[in-house]
This record gives structure tokens, sequence and C-alpha cells, in this order.
């Protein structure tokens, strides 16, 4: 088993590389005024000609130097100023944590490194060391101070961890999981590395300044600049990552003495903790996120998330034995403010949410969310579907047949022709059916002799009939719909994008403490897209099924619920109903409208009946 110094001696081999690239550029941008000095030096001393092609060759290379030195001073500027990319997190104070601080110390001296200047919590199952020693992220220089009266002390790395880990694991298997992440600190303090991190840092940051520059005339020096930084990294790309590897596995041969098994059953935890995390973002949070509220307990619903799991997957049988035991949420002093804040930057991340609440984007508990979520949201996209069907054209439905072959029937109760939705076919010179007053004469004939002329029907309110009428067509029935549906959401999103553009600025980011770096949210929020875009077909399952949701709420009792996995749930009498999914795609793809009537059927749904829209 090779030693933890085997690893920090190949790491420093690869440091030491990457700075001999930039000692190279550095060489190469000195030569033409190197070469100019030499010419000078020996003009003066006599040592070379002093003819016109010597006096000629002085003046090219002093032009030369002065044009490589400029540019190399520019090319050090960006770099240096540049702010290198921050991964966005939520900083925890030690005031807030001094558990949480004390155990991650404790664990550094375990391992005999330094330990970490901070710690911050970030919404995602993964932890890592991030270096902040960049001027741009540490506090103002105070007033009054001297530009060169201060000097920066070098501090180890700040401490990233995902706030899943510190709901769901337990302390111990917490600490176990952390071992080989603070045990980086050690390779992470030697000077070359940290130097060759910081100009690799300091390079990609440059490259995200360049790509923002948008005019072709005077962002021209600093597209130079991005093109000079992209063949330095290319150059030093393969040494550090090289060197990223060593560090790694030296870190991880350091933590080998520290609760190694444990280690195993921690890592375990993680893979079952990413994929309860995934489901409830995609399927819980996403829908809330949609309508302008964020769960503000994101954190909490993973536990709630993954025990159902474990309920359900005799893989995952036996870790929720485990929540008896002390959670590693027990650090915090205010489990529940942090939460929130990880909440809200969840939000922002994944789905491009507003740096702050505000009234069109307020934070929902888990109780509040099947009544103020899940059944808003069916109504939306019940309405969202009727708004649809009343801008399609119509279409004609199947003729009735003869009067001599119906059977008799009342006169008054004949029914009127219909278009596609099922209301009543009007030209534009037809009035709604109106009782005369005593005081208006009549302008028609007796009411006796109308009784046999059938009346318009006033137009039914939004009913799942009409929509199965039309879907059930054919085939292709809901092609037209489908289109037309995801051109609606569309527009929508895009309007949603443009307001959260409106209000989502880097300043306010900037307010609240969230330091992103260049070229880390200047492409648009959200950062990491949850889900791809929603073909018609899918639209048009989800519209349809939040119609059927709708129409078993208001006729047949049933109620909005939440599943931590598979986000909202239709109960009937207290039970999740989870067979309406393949009913709605015979009726959307086939055209087949049976399943979906036998489904209600059972149920005791009545479509006919309207239902309430929001």
């Amino acid at each position: 088993m090779a030693s933890p110094e085997t690893g920090v001696l190949a790491a420093r081999a690869r440091a030491l590389a990457v700075l001999r690239i930039r000692s190279t550029a550095l060489a190469v941008a000195l030569l033409p005024a190197a070469v100019a000095v030499v010419l000078l030096a020996g003009r003066a001393t006599g040592h070379l000609g002093a003819g016109t092609g010597w006096d000629l060759a002085r003046w090219i290379t002093g032009g030369l130097a002065v044009v490589s030195l400029l540019l190399a001073a520019l090319v050090a500027v960006v770099v240096a100023r540049a702010r290198p990319a921050l991964s966005p997190s939520v900083p925890i104070s030690e005031k807030s944590a001094p558990d949480l601080y004390r155990l991650v110390r404790d664990l550094a001296d375990r391992l005999e490194v330094p330990a970490p200047s901070a710690i911050a919590l970030t919404p995602d199952c993964d932890s890592w060391l991030e270096d902040r020693t960049h001027r741009a992220h540490g506090p103002p220089r105070r007033s009054g101070a001297p530009a060169g009266g201060e000097r920066r002390v070098p501090e180890a790395p700040v401490l990233v961890i995902g706030s899943p880990f510190l709901w769901w694991m337990r302390v111990a298997e917490l600490r176990a999981l952390l071992a080989p992440v603070v045990a980086g600190t050690g390779p992470s303090s030697h000077p070359d590395i940290a130097a060759a991190r910081r100009f690799i840092r300091g390079l990609d940051a440059a490259v995200a300044v360049a790509a923002r520059a948008r005019r072709p005339v005077r962002d021209l020096p600093l597209r130079f600049v991005g093109r000079v930084a992209r063949v330095l990294l290319r150059a030093g790309r393969e040494h550090a990552t090289i060197m990223e590897r060593a560090v790694a596995t030296a870190a991880s041969e350091r933590a080998q003495t520290v609760d190694y098994g444990l280690r195993i059953v921690a890592q375990e935890q993680v893979g079952l903790a990413y994929a309860g995390w995934d489901r409830l973002l995609t399927r819980v949070a996403l829908p809330a996120w949609r309508m302008g509220r964020w769960p503000s307990r994101l954190d909490a619903g993973v536990v709630s998330a993954l025990t159902e799991l474990s309920r359900r997957d005799r893989l995952a049988d036996g870790f929720a034995s485990r929540l008896g035991e002390r959670p590693a949420c027990d650090l915090l002093e205010e489990p529940g403010a942090i939460d929130r804040a990880a909440s809200l930057l969840a939000a922002r991340l994944f789905h491009g949410g507003p740096a702050e609440p505000g009234p069109d984007w307020s934070p929902v508990g888990w109780n509040q969310y099947p009544e103020e979520v899940v059944d808003r949201k069916w109504r939306l996209e019940a309405a969202r579907l009727h708004r649809v069907l009343d801008n399609l054209p119509a279409t004609a439905l199947p003729a009735p047949p003869p009067a001599s072959a119906a059977p008799a029937q009342e006169p008054a109760s004949a029914a009127p022709p219909l278009s596609y939705a099922r209301t009543a076919a009007r030209t534009p010179g037809d009035r709604p059916a109106e009782r005369p007053s005593a005081d208006e004469p009549s302008l028609g004939p007796p009411a006796a002799d109308r009784r046999d002329e059938p009346q318009p029907a006033p137009a039914p309110g939004p009913t799942l009939a009409r929509v199965i009428d039309r879907l059930a067509q054919g085939e292709s029935a809901g092609d037209l719909v489908a289109a037309r549906l995801g051109a609606e959401v569309e527009r929508e999103e895009r309007e949603e994008a443009a307001r959260q553009a409106a209000r989502g600025t880097s300043q306010q980011d900037a307010a609240l403490g969230v330091a992103w770096g260049d070229g880390m949210a200047e492409g648009g929020l959200p950062l990491f897209p949850l889900q791809p875009p929603r073909t018609g077909r899918e639209l048009l399952a989800d519209h349809v099924t939040a119609m059927v949701c709708c129409a078993a709420v208001d006729t047949a009792g049933a109620a909005p619920g939440l599943d931590w996995l598979d986000g909202p749930a239709l109960l009937v009498d207290g039970a999740r109903r989870a067979d309406l999914g393949r009913p709605v795609l015979s009726l959307v793809d086939d055209g087949d409208a049976e399943p979906l009537r036998g489904w209600l059927t059972t149920i005791g749904v009545r479509p006919e009946k309207p239902v309430r829209l929001v």
C-alpha cells in the first residue's frame, strides 16, 4: 500500500510541471525585451556594430519588446483580476454550528492535517474542498488602509458539504464520509500545489471573462487574453488532471486509519441519498417551482423520501432502522433556518427562481403542499387544456340519424347541433335564448309555434367529457391539441424566463452573500436544469391526467395528496391510485377512451359534471 507521502510527491511533481508552463509563457513574453536589451547594451559597449542594419534591428526588437510586454501585462492583469467561479453554497458560521466545526477539527487532528478554514452547505449529494483565497472572495479591505499595507495570510480551503447528507446520515457516518475529504487539506497546503491550482483557476476564470465579450472592437483585447488562456490550459490540462488524482489518492490513503469500516456503510448511504434527492427534486419540488412556490424543507423531505424508498425497495431494507440514531443535522444550532436557505438555493440553481422570496415566489410547507401545490397544479393545467380547446377550430361531429329512424321524443328535448366542444353551434347572428319581458314586444312567432324548433342550449362548463370526446375521434385527434398545448406552455415559459431575468440579478446575489464568480451564472439560470423539455404528447398526457384528477376531486370525493417519490398523487378513500397512467396514455396515443371510461366508472367520477378551474 502506497503511503500518503508518495501521492503528495507525485502531485508536487505535476504541480511543478504546471508552473513550468507558466514560466515558459513568461519567458516567451520577455524574449523580445531581452533581445532588445542585448542589442542596446552591445551598442553602448561597442561590441556590436553601429551600422544601419543594427539600428534597424534595435528599432524592430524594441517595438516588439514594447508590444509583447503590453500584451503580457494585459494577460497578467486579466488573469489576476478574474474571479474564479465558486460553487453556490450556504455559508455556515461557527456560531451556528459549533458541534459540526468541532467534529471537523477533531477529524483533522486525527488525520494530522490542517483544519478547513470554514464550512458551507450546497444542495447536492457531494462534498469537496474549495479554494477561496482569491482576493475577490475575501472580506473587503478596511477603509483607509494602504493598498499594499496588508498581506493576505494563506488560508486552508473551505469544506463544502452536501446538505442532504446532514439530514439523512448519522453523525458517525458523516464523520467517516468526510474523512478523505478533510484529509485533502494536507496536500492542498503545499505551496507548489496551491500555486498550480491558483494558476489553473485563474486561467479558467480568464476564459470565462473573454467568453462574455460581445463587442467586436472594444473587446478585442479580452478575446486575445481568452485565446492565450486556452492555449495555456490545453498545455497544462494533463498535468493538472494527474495532480488532482494524486492529491485524491494521497487523501484517501491518509484517511484509511479513520473509521474505515464505517466508510463503506457511508458510501452506500451516498448512493441512496442521491437517488432520493433526485426523485425529490424532479417529482416533488419541480412542480412547486413551476407554480412560483418553493418547498422550504427540502432536506427534511429527503428523510421522508428515503424512508418511503426503503419501505418499497427491499434492497434498501434496513436503512430506515438507522433513524433511531442521532442525525447529523443535530450538529446545527438552527437546522430549520439552514434547511430553508439551502432549499431556496436549490430552487435558484435547478429552476432559476429569484434570489429571495417575494409575492410571486413564496415558500410552502409539506403540510400545505397537497392543497396549495397539487390541487392548484391540476386546476391550472386543466384550465390551460380547456383554453387550448376553446381556441381550436370546431370539428364536425357525425351527423345525427334521420328523424324518421329516431324514436319519438318530446320536441322540447331535441338536442341542438354541437361542435367538437359539445357546445351549441351558433352563427354570429345567434343570440342566447331569453325569456322576453312583458313590456318587450315579441319579434318572432308565438311561443306555441316555437316549441318545435330546437332551442340552443347554454354552453356547458369545463367538463372531462368534452376532453374525452375530442381526443376519442381518432388516433391523430390529439396531434393538434398537443401541438397547440406545447406552444402555449413554451410561451408561458418564455414569459416566466423574462420575468426571472428582470428580477434575478447578480446585484441581488451579492447582497445576499452569494458569490458566483466569473462565468458561473453569466449564461443564465438555472445552472443545472432538472428535466429536458417535454414533448407535446407528454404535455397532453399530463394535462389530461390533471383534468381527470380535478373531476375525481369534484365529483367522486377524491383528494390531492403527496407521494414522496412520485410527487402529486390522487387519493381515493385515503389510498393512492397509481393506475391512472395507462388509461390516459391509451386515450392520448391511440384515441381509445374505453379504458379511461371504465376507470372513471370504477372510481365513481361523473365526467359530464363541470369542474372548478383556476
